[in-house]
């Protein structure tokens, strides 16, 4: 059809270059985001990478290097953001949110163990979703360091760390939406559950051998 009439233009060469100026601008668009997802997905997965490790500096006690780690992969993640922002459908795509929950895990990690609270996901620059199984899977991994200081005898740690764990949960399940809203929130959560579940045992159990150790110690000190 003719823009002024509406009526097909006259013989098939006019509608096929009328479809590729109609093409044109789509296909530019097309090529822009294709090309901020190929520059998007090698910084996401750098974060993600930068992430892990800050993670296990972290467990190591190594909070320099740690914090040195998470501030490359905040710049990657900034890297991505600006290359996705102009393209909201990419901008809320999976790998995007993947990275940015990797990242809020290494920061939280860091901070619950240098017993500071969380920073919030403006603090982080990152999506309400992702902060929030973020948070979730650092409750998880803090399974790992309570575990560590109780085998270096460290029980009133361990316990704190329990109870830091238990808020968390606590807090988040608090979060009554669902999972096309949260992201998936919900099987974090039953992940962490089951974290919770294990590393209470295992505090019980530690304190119980602690208390039995210590009487016995007493009791063979005492004179006859």
């Amino acid at each position: 059809m003719s823009e002024a009439t509406g009526e097909l233009p006259d013989g098939p060469r006019k509608l096929v270059e009328q479809l590729e100026s109609l093409l044109n601008p789509v296909a530019e668009e097309l090529r822009r985001a294709n090309d901020a997802r190929e520059a998007a997905l090698p910084a996401c997965r750098k974060v993600i990478q930068l992430s892990g490790r800050s993670i296990k500096s972290v467990h190591r006690l190594e909070a320099d290097r740690a914090a040195e780690l998470a501030d490359e992969a905040q710049a990657a993640l900034l890297e991505a953001h600006g290359a996705l922002q102009p393209f909201p459908a990419l901008y809320h795509a999976g790998f995007l949110h993947d990275a940015e929950k990797e990242y809020v895990e290494a920061r939280t990690v860091a901070r619950l163990v240098a017993g500071e609270a969380p920073q919030s996901a403006a603090e982080l620059g990152v999506l309400p979703q992702s902060w929030m199984k973020g948070l979730a899977e650092a409750a998880s991994e803090m399974r790992r360091h309570l575990l560590d200081r109780l085998r270096a005898g460290e029980l009133d740690r361990g316990e704190e760390l329990l109870g830091v764990m238990d808020d968390i949960y606590d807090v988040l399940m608090t979060v009554d939406f669902p999972d096309a809203i949260t992201s998936g929130l919900r099987r974090s959560l039953d992940a962490l559950r089951a974290v919770l579940e294990r590393s209470r045992g295992d505090v019980t159990t530690t304190v119980l051998q602690t208390r039995l150790q210590l009487a016995l110690e007493n009791a063979s000190s005492d004179p006859a």
